[in-house]
């Protein structure tokens, strides 16, 4: 199993964008020194939940301060991306890196963002099996055209090829057992968020293998996502966590815009603090093992990426990535082996 480390470039009150960007690539160079297998950057627009606009560009630039480690993205929304253009720029990764970039993209949510890029409601509702599809056949390179209800332009030439074939690596995120099913009848395996516990994790990864099998697809190849916290105890590394998490969560989870205009509940930032400490490798390095063993035997996946910002401190992440490294990585690979 691959092990990743999960970078959305977490807004937490006092520090400037600056040092919240900074931070991130550190945390990514610092990952590649421990030892993790890859580190996966998330999108965000217009709020403090993470000051990543583009997973693709910050990809961009950690590639290039990175030598071994796979860069990859969770997500980029295509609701708000023209899928030729993602995919030129995914190829274009996919080239210089020498097939180190990981797309994976999502839906979103129906957010303002729809409407500051053009792309509208409708497009997020609807538009998005058919992006996908346009997506797949122009990572693949040659001459593309399409003549959708969304999407239609002549026929063009995708510049450049992509190194990797038949194409770049692409997960699709999913929440619903319908975009689970979506991406198995298209051969596209799943990313899955840490908001669910491993055992709800594995009713998507369920569904999923279940649709790809009737599709003819191959199942598998799933990434799923946790929290990841180590310290000398379980009680030092919750305590860590609960009092940096809500500071987080509680003003980034509220800036989730609707783009039509109806009100939303955001959730309750304690709350759910206290659910990802109790559910993800948030411990002692013998907890830490223990629970991602857990979620790696339960979904089945083929990687994890980790949220290993929890507690906020730039050296305090860092710390984290090192010790999760030394302490927790070996263990977990020596028990899947």
């Amino acid at each position: 199993m691959r092990i990743g480390a999960f970078l959305p470039a977490a807004g937490f009150p006092g520090r400037d964008h600056t040092s919240v960007l900074e931070s991130s690539v550190e945390a990514a160079v610092a990952a590649e020194a421990a030892g993790f297998d890859d580190v996966w950057f998330a999108e965000h627009h217009f709020m403090s939940y993470g000051r990543c606009p583009s997973a693709v560009a910050l990809a961009g630039f950690v590639l290039g301060r990175t030598r071994r480690i796979g860069v990859g993205t969770a997500v980029s929304v295509l609701s708000t991306r023209h899928p030729v253009a993602l995919a030129e720029e995914a190829n274009l990764l996919d080239q210089v890196s020498g097939g180190r970039f990981r797309l994976g993209v999502g839906r979103g949510g129906p957010w303002v963002e729809l409407e500051v890029f053009g792309t509208g409601l409708d497009r997020h509702e609807r538009g998005f099996p058919e992006g996908l599809e346009l997506l797949l056949r122009a990572l693949g390179g040659g001459r593309v055209r399409a003549d959708g209800a969304t999407f239609g332009f002549r026929e063009v030439e995708i510049v450049p090829e992509p190194r990797t074939r038949p194409r770049p690596p692409v997960w699709v995120a999913a929440t619903s057992e319908a975009t689970a099913e979506l991406a198995a009848r298209l051969g596209l395996p799943l990313q899955i968020g840490m908001h669910l516990t491993p055992e709800g994790q594995a009713e998507l990864v369920a569904a999923h293998d279940r649709a790809a099998r009737a599709a003819g697809t191959a199942p598998g190849g799933h990434v799923v996502a946790g929290v990841a916290h180590v310290a000398d105890t379980d009680d030092q590394a919750r305590k860590v966590l609960l009092e940096a998490l809500p500071r987080w969560l509680e003003p980034g989870l509220a800036g989730y815009v609707r783009v039509d205009g109806r009100a939303r509940e955001p959730r309750d930032a304690r709350a759910y603090a206290e659910f990802l400490c109790a559910t993800h490798a948030v411990g002692s390095p013998a907890l830490c093992v223990e629970r991602l063993v857990h979620q790696a035997r339960t979904t089945g996946a083929a990687g994890v990426m980790l949220l290993v910002e929890g507690a906020g401190e730039p050296a305090a992440v860092r710390g984290n990535i090192a010790r999760l490294g030394r302490e927790v990585l070996p263990e977990v690979r020596a028990a899947l082996a």
